[in-house]
């Protein structure tokens, strides 16, 4: 089979054992927690007794704290100014308090502009008509109103703040109640702003440089799977690294929404973040392109004839994405990295083909189409990451300092 007598034949160091040791070397160093638990994932690293102070288990504890704090100082503001319904600040500043300052402004927004628009059309429908027909047309309409803006988020705010204003029964005008329906909701939403951002803030753009690092780790290891299915079988555990990737990058794309609405970190930080976002997804796409391609391949032996340069190459993949990986960590994508390049592997391996072309009458034609199509996507991939490499050094700026 292919992985068992052509790729240890090759001289160069294997694959696996090359992007082991890369591995290894990146994840032994002082990492975060999360860090160790990637590194323990991928069975390069030891777990450490944190007792039952996890590192998320942590952030649920300060996340518990901080909405305590914010919704309990809403309430003593309420007190003190004798607001009569003040418990809706309170109420506020729990719905759009989140684990990092990103999604508290997003959630935040939401809830602003959902409000508003139910407060205007609470009060003007209860101008006219009589319950229940205002009532169903005006959250109707806010409902459509909200959805046309692209503000579905806060279609539900506008109608539970429509159901308050003409519902509830007060002795005040519907006029007053929404308007302070509006301040109390702006109340709850400064006071989770402000214990998001001064009280153990979490910040999502950081988070996310660490989970798309993380995330060119775990491709790497689902490239690195995938491999072992090529003239072999399939591992047992390859859908399970797919949905590990899988989850990553769904994970990192909720970060990046977050991180959008936060302040800029420094110069191109968000447009650094949304680069390396876009080439995830891309590489994951290509990878189970790849995924595929290598199917049913337990007996090829076409691809004999392409050692040493396919060797190389997949070994050159593989510590590209290690590389890819340390440069997040760094924030530096400038610098090439040193005995690696793609596109000089790439080069060699189409001149093999080439060179090899006439031994194909000696094998079947699904072989022959299976191994161009395993190096056409492997060369996608190369390219993919070394873009992921430059295109980010260019977003964030260097070149132009370089130039400067």
């Amino acid at each position: 089979m292919l992985h068992n007598t052509i790729l240890p034949a090759r001289n160069v160091v294997l694959p696996g054992k090359r992007c082991f040791e890369l591995l290894t070397m990146l994840l032994s160093r002082p990492k975060t927690l999360s860090q160790q638990d990637l590194a323990v994932k991928l069975r390069i690293g030891q777990p450490t007794d944190r007792g039952h102070f996890t590192w998320e288990r942590r952030r649920l504890l300060i996340h518990a704290a901080k909405t305590a704090l914010a919704a309990a100082l809403c309430w003593a503001i309420a007190l003190h100014f004798g607001l009569r319904d003040g418990y809706w600040g309170a109420i506020s500043a729990i719905i759009v308090l989140q684990s990092n300052f990103g999604a508290t402004i997003t959630a935040s927004r939401d809830r602003i502009l959902g409000t508003l628009i139910g407060a205007a059309f609470g009060f003007t429908f209860s101008l006219f008509g009589t319950l229940p027909w205002n009532y169903i047309l005006a959250v109707f309409l806010a409902v459509i109103l909200c959805g046309l803006l692209g503000l579905r988020n806060s279609s539900r705010l506008a109608g539970v703040t429509i159901t308050i204003i003409m519902l509830v029964q007060t002795s005040g005008s519907h006029w007053l109640l929404a308007l302070h329906r509006v301040g109390e909701v702006m109340l709850g939403i400064i006071v989770a702003i402000l214990v998001s951002t001064l009280v153990f803030p979490d910040r999502a753009r950081l988070r996310l440089r660490e989970g798309l690092a993380q995330e060119f780790l775990i491709l790497g290891s689902f490239f690195e799977t995938i491999l072992h299915g090529f003239g072999g079988q399939p591992p047992p555990k390859l859908a399970e690294f797919r949905q590990d990737a899988l989850d990553t990058l769904r994970l990192n794309n909720a970060l990046l929404e977050a991180a959008r609405n936060e302040p800029s970190g420094g110069p191109g930080w968000r447009e650094g973040l949304t680069t390396l976002s876009q080439f995830g997804r891309s590489i994951f796409d290509a990878l189970v392109a790849l995924e595929f391609a290598v199917q049913d391949s337990h007996q090829d032996e076409y691809a004999n004839q392409l050692q040493p340069e396919l060797g190389h190459l997949l070994a050159d993949i593989q510590s590209g994405f290690q590389y890819v990986a340390k440069c997040i960590h760094s924030w530096r994508f400038h610098i090439p990295p040193p005995d690696l390049d793609l596109e000089a592997d790439i080069a060699r391996l189409e001149a093999r083909m080439a060179q090899v072309r006439h031994t194909g009458v000696d094998f079947s034609q699904a072989e022959i189409l299976r191994a161009y199509a395993v190096q056409l996507h492997l060369k996608q991939i190369a390219r993919l990451l070394r873009a992921s490499r430059v295109e980010t050094s260019s977003a964030v700026g260097e070149a132009r300092i370089a130039e400067s």
